[in-house]
């Protein structure tokens, strides 16, 4: 941390620090867009080099690289009925933990959602909670396709 308030430096170089509330806000706004299908509104804050990460062996369990690869993985989660309801916010610096209830083929569970910002933006996304659900729910990979996938590789 630089001896300035409100700012580090990173390799030397002094860049902006949001604050735990700024990044707190910027969360609750995407959730909000992400619930009303606003995608411009939900992308507002992610950072181009996203990596949004889906644990488990489901068919869409992988890890999902840029803005274009985590929308699309935003309409196949629309697409199949998945639905989110943030129940709790905290945060510490730049990792907020959004505590919430998800609806994905009529079976409803809770996770926490785990995201790191940089600059006032989503750099990295990923959930912690029944990693075996969406598997019951949509289904496994194929045989052969089970471990997380990169999808930048695909």
């Amino acid at each position: 941390m630089s001896g300035r308030p409100g700012r580090q430096s990173v390799l030397g170089r002094e860049r902006p620090h949001m604050s735990t509330a700024s990044n707190i806000a910027i969360a609750k706004k995407a959730y909000a867009a992400f619930a009303a299908a606003d995608l411009p509104g939900a992308v507002e804050h992610v950072s181009p080099d996203i990596e949004w990460v889906v644990g488990g062996d489901s068919v869409v369990s992988g890890t999902y690289r840029g803005i274009d690869e985590v929308v699309g993985f935003w309409i196949t989660m629309a697409g199949l009925g998945y639905t989110v309801t943030p129940i709790a916010f905290f945060g510490d610096g730049d990792t907020v933990v959004v505590l919430t209830e998800s609806t994905a083929g009529g079976d409803v569970d809770e996770a926490a959602d785990i995201i790191e910002f940089r600059d006032g933006k989503v750099v990295r996304f990923r959930s912690v909670g029944d990693q075996s659900r969406f598997e019951r729910v949509w289904g496994g990979k194929p045989a052969g396709e089970q471990g997380s996938v990169d999808r930048g590789a695909v």
